[in-house]
Parts: C-alpha cells; sequence; structure tokens
C-alpha cells in the first residue's frame, strides 16, 4: 500500500528538501508552542517536538483516511547547553549571532514520521564553527531578514554560509530537514516497519 506524504510544516527550507530527493507530499502547516519543558534535556526536546508536530498534524489532516503519513521536524540550535530557537526579534537574532561568533555549536534535528500504525523518530546532530564576527557583519546580516524564522538566527542555506568555517555533520540537517533520516523513515514506514 502507498501511503500519501503530508509534510506538517510551513518551511520553505523542508519542502525544497523533500522535492530534492524526489519526494511527493502535501503540506499541512501548524501552529504549536515549542517551549522547553523543566527538566528536558536539548535531545529530548526536539524530538518531543518532532513527534508532537507529527502527532498533531496527523490528528488534523487523517480524519477517517489510514492511508496517510505525517512527516514532521523540529531543530534547534545548542551552544554552551542552552537552545537558541528563532529569535523573538532583531535584537535576540544579534545576541544569538554574537554568542555564535567565532565558536562551534551544535544543530540537532530531529525528524518524526506518524501514520496509523507506527511511530518512527530520528535525529541528527551536527557540528558548525563560526567565523568571528564583527558587530557590523551581525548587524549587516540581522538587516537582511534572514535570522528572524530560523533556529540559532542564522539560514546555512543563505547569506550565513559566508560565516561557516567548517560543518561536521549532516548540512540538510543544519537546513531543518536531514535527508538521510528523512529517507530511512520513509523507507521504514513503507516497509511496515
Amino acid at each position: 500500500m502507498s501511503l500519501r506524504l503530508v509534510l506538517a510544516s510551513a518551511s520553505p527550507r523542508r519542502r525544497e528538501l523533500l522535492e530534492q530527493i524526489g519526494v511527493e507530499f502535501h503540506v499541512h502547516a501548524l501552529d504549536m508552542d515549542e517551549s522547553m519543558l523543566p527538566g528536558e534535556t536539548v535531545l529530548q526536546h526536539v524530538k518531543r517536538l518532532a513527534i508532537e508536530k507529527a502527532r498533531l498534524g496527523y490528528e488534523q489532516v487523517s480524519q477517517q483516511k489510514n492511508d496517510l503519513a505525517v512527516l514532521a521536524a523540529d531543530t534547534v540550535v545548542e551552544i554552551d547547553g542552552d537552545v537558541l530557537g528563532k529569535p523573538a526579534n532583531r535584537q535576540q537574532a544579534a545576541v544569538f549571532l554574537t554568542r555564535l561568533s567565532g565558536k562551534k555549536h551544535k544543530v540537532h534535528t530531529a525528524v518524526a514520521l506518524v501514520t496509523d500504525t507506527s511511530e518512527l523518530t530520528e535525529i541528527s546532530s551536527s557540528e558548525v564553527e563560526f567565523t568571528t564576527l564583527s558587530e557590523q557583519q551581525i548587524t549587516d546580516y540581522v538587516a537582511t531578514g534572514e535570522p528572524l524564522d530560523k533556529a540559532g538566527a542564522y539560514a546555512i542555506q543563505g547569506i550565513a554560509a559566508q560565516f561557516i568555517i567548517n560543518l561536521n555533520g549532516s548540512y540538510s540537517g543544519v537546513m531543518g530537514l536531514p535527508l538521510y533520516e528523512t529517507a530511512k523513515l520513509l523507507s521504514a514506514s513503507a516497509s511496515g516497519i
């Protein structure tokens, strides 16, 4: 049986990445609280959010259809044990970028797939090293608006690519949808695992 795939995300980057590997899907955007729970580790947080997004998406679109799979993902930037989510405003974006300047940080992206019979998850973790940024570079980058809806206040596939000295891990994972892990989940679901 062929499952119809729904991407529970409004992210154009996630759409582009799924299209890149030739996956057909429909989009169902969600809005939910992405706050960390007390005592939650970074990995527990990102995994929980991906699963909750996929479950919520499934509840909203499944109705009586049982040939449906809902894919969701969540990405967080971690530095010194702190999570940098999407900045609330330009000032917070500048604070985030100042923290990332000249340092290594981790990007964790969890991907979840929910069907009527299973819930599957995978996590991709990567290490990204930023060059030292001047105040002017930060000001100019924030002024572009690019950092405002991105975890950690930057887009690796955008203007911020010039700030990255090294990436150890998954480029697509840092973008917001790790393609290896996503393909693995889709394959497992199609196999009935």
